[in-house]
């Protein structure tokens, strides 16, 4: 969820639909759990929320905190080196 507010701010049916674009449909996230997930990460400090009407409806509009940036930073090198590891065992790359 980090990464797909790494973009742009937005709220929960937005970061969905991100999400499911930018996987090419392969992962999904259902209400359910993408509000608590969000939530979770308010909580930690690595997004922020306000409310928006902008288009006549009032939706809350998440985005990173500099904390957040840094840990989508951070798991992204995290998963590099985790997959270039997987990818050897696997006898992938050399």
């Amino acid at each position: 969820m980090l990464a797909v507010l790494g973009g742009a701010p937005g709220h929960g049916y937005e970061l969905s639909q991100r999400l499911k674009q930018r996987s090419g449909g392969e992962l999904g996230v259902h209400e359910g759990s993408l509000y608590p997930a969000l939530h979770r990460l308010e909580r930690a400090g690595l997004v922020e929320s306000d409310w928006s009407s902008g288009d006549g409806r009032r939706r809350r509009v998440y985005r990173l905190t500099p904390k957040g940036r840094r840990a989508a930073s951070e798991s992204r090198e995290e998963w590099r080196v985790f997959s270039a590891v997987v990818d050897r065992v696997l006898g992938g790359a050399t």
